[in-house]
């Protein structure tokens, strides 16, 4: 299992661990009681997958309980489980099994998106509004959320960006009509739309719309600050072999060079020993 399975295993276990300081307690509850959350970062649930899992319950029961958290008037928020909810809901089930938690308005968006980010239930462009709104809501940064939930800063800055690009561009990622390396390409580029929508006609590859786009963003380069995907790449790599880097692309946008900087001569051997072995 790879440290991001690990950091999100934390997470959910702590989510769902009843022996925590939250005194989390499994009750039996009348789920006409429960509502979802509105916060949810799963806004797509698909009525194929509702039906298949209903009858699934029907003939197997609810196998793992729903977590929610009590609110006022005796009723119940979901915290993680709102498919389960459904399906239950869908079954003609009168109650259901829940992990009852005592957690604040704070945490509870964090652990919803923690439990889908590990189900893998989010399409990218709800994980990336997901990604933003815990930023915002919570005064987060990047590299505090990275942390938390198992996902390297970069990957977060990178699926927070498309959220620049077009409503009808986010439907054609969650589509499956391009995907999030043909996404990227078009940030920033004019025309976006119709160049995403040549992307899907002539099923280009992701190399194909970056010398679409190479163009426009060489031009873009020499006018402003370095494209921000460059810098997040620079960064990682740095952050992984310990030397300031950077990388220059030629005017042709399809090759350049990678430059690593060192502080003095300790540094500059452990760099041949490296590129040694």
């Amino acid at each position: 299992m790879n440290k991001e399975n690990n950091k999100l295993g934390m997470g959910l276990g702590a989510l769902l661990n009843t022996n925590n300081k939250n005194k989390n307690s499994t009750n039996k509850i009348d789920i006409s009681k429960i509502y979802p959350n509105k916060k949810q970062p799963r806004k797509n649930f698909e009525e194929k997958e509702i039906t298949e899992l209903s009858e699934s319950i029907k003939n197997q029961g609810l196998i793992q309980p729903i977590v929610v958290r009590e609110t006022s008037g005796d009723m119940y928020e979901i915290i993680a489980g709102e498919r389960r909810w459904r399906a239950c809901q869908l079954a003609g089930l009168h109650s259901v099994s829940c992990v009852v938690m005592s957690v604040d308005d704070k945490n509870v968006y964090e652990l919803a998106l923690i439990e889908n980010i590990q189900r893998q239930n989010l399409n990218v462009v709800e994980e990336a509004k997901a990604y933003k709104n815990l930023i915002e809501l919570n005064g987060l940064k990047n590299e505090e959320l990275s942390k938390k939930i198992g996902k390297s800063s970069s990957h977060i800055s990178n699926l927070i960006r498309i959220l620049d690009l077009d409503d009808e561009i986010h439907q054609m990622i969650i589509d499956g009509k391009i995907n999030m390396g043909h996404a990227r390409a078009l940030i920033g580029v004019p025309n976006a739309v119709e160049k995403a929508k040549e992307v899907f006609e002539k099923k280009l590859s992701v190399r194909d719309v970056e010398k679409l786009t190479s163009k426009h963003k060489q031009t873009r380069k020499k006018q402003s600050e370095k494209d921000p995907n460059i810098v997040d790449l620079e960064k990682e790599l740095s952050d992984k072999i310990g030397l300031k880097t950077e990388i220059e692309f030629n005017d042709n946008g399809s090759s350049g060079s990678l430059k690593l900087y060192y502080s003095d001569l300790n540094q500059l051997d452990e760099i041949m020993k490296r590129l040694k072995k």
